[in-house]
């Protein structure tokens, strides 16, 4: 082989015990994960709402914004679940850059595996305790689940990922709401096909044993916008998008059909500040239509303390060193606007 074994990461088992969740935390979690839960099983008419930074790069930030998001949960919780968005892995095009906190746990130092997935670990509990909100994360290396499993209530898999089998396997056996987003390229049935594998059982290698799984009911969609052959950048968020969408989804009949509509990535083409408009157009669709109401049940946003993005080196505290963000102010005003056409 022509790489090089550097060290071994101690097993999830061994890091939880390091830095355990409390009795408290767990029936915290189990409350929110059924409120959660029940919006997918149409129980709630609440909206979800995954709301916090592209990728959380700082201990101290995430958690003076999440304390935030906590207020704006107790001003809106009769018409949103707002799940904040902790992503400490970040997928990148051609691999390089700044790869989440699970690499490198300080974005100006050099990667280092074992501290990262302690740090993550250690900035999620504390973000959870601070805030009473339990979080969402990306499922980048599938493999790492089992060291954030007592924490999230919400998974993503992303549009380079979708296709992976890993990553479709895996996601069978959680028992958490988990959306599958469309793929960079825009094909609806990779993302549908996606699903049905996440929902139906499997037998397969995970972290050294053979796992077998139930299928997760839970598996969704979430449209985040397409680039075409040429590169160019086209949303899937319009009336007709969501129609002609919903209408492929239930085709097929899958499981508990729900839509999430990114309001950033191409459907913005990264544009931030089109945040809240995106997001009250869907509200718009969603009154226009039974059919959409009932399938799109909550939207992705890209929010930090400050507006925009920063290079590493920049250090303005709360403000993105990955996708630029919108700022605190607008992200309150834009949650309050959504609940109140829920």
């Amino acid at each position: 082989m022509s790489f090089e074994l550097i060290g071994e990461i101690p097993l999830p088992e061994t890091i939880r015990e390091m830095h355990p969740v409390t009795p408290e935390m767990q029936k915290i979690k189990a409350r929110r994960d059924a409120e959660i839960r029940d919006i997918f099983l149409r129980k709630s008419n609440k909206m979800l709402l995954i709301i916090g930074p592209c990728s959380a790069h700082n201990e101290d930030a995430v958690c003076e914004y999440v304390s935030r998001l906590a207020k704006l949960q107790d001003e809106v919780n009769d018409k949103l679940v707002l799940c904040q968005r902790v992503y400490t892995n970040k997928p990148r095009t051609t691999g390089e850059g700044y790869k989440g906190m699970a690499h490198q746990p300080d974005p100006e130092k050099d990667p280092d595996l074992v501290e990262g997935i302690v740090a993550i670990r250690k900035m999620h509990i504390r973000a959870f305790c601070e805030s009473g909100l339990t979080a969402a994360d990306e499922m980048l290396y599938p493999g790492n689940f089992p060291y954030l499993e007592d924490v999230l209530s919400y998974v993503a898999v992303g549009a380079r990922s979708v296709e992976n089998q890993e990553h479709r396997l895996t996601i069978s056996g959680l028992d958490v709401p988990a959306g599958m987003k469309n793929p960079t390229g825009g094909d609806i049935s990779v993302m549908l096909n996606a699903i049905r594998a996440a929902q139906i059982p499997h037998e397969f290698t995970y972290n050294r044993w053979i796992a077998r799984t139930e299928g997760n009911p839970l598996a969704h969609a979430i449209l985040r916008g397409y680039v075409d052959a040429s590169g160019r950048s086209f949303p899937n968020y319009h009336y007709e998008d969501l129609a002609f969408i919903s209408e492929q989804y239930m085709s097929r009949g899958l499981e508990n059909p729900i839509l999430i509509v990114d309001t950033n990535h191409n459907n913005s083409n990264k544009q931030f500040a089109e945040q809240p408009r995106i997001g009250l157009e869907v509200m718009r669709s969603r009154q226009s239509s039974n059919e959409i109401r009932d399938i799109v049940r909550g939207m992705m946003v890209e929010s930090y303390l400050v507006e925009g993005s920063q290079g590493v080196e920049d250090g303005v505290f709360g403000k993105s060193i990955t996708d630029p963000c919108l700022g605190w102010v607008d992200s309150e005003r834009f949650v309050k606007d959504l609940a109140e056409r829920v």
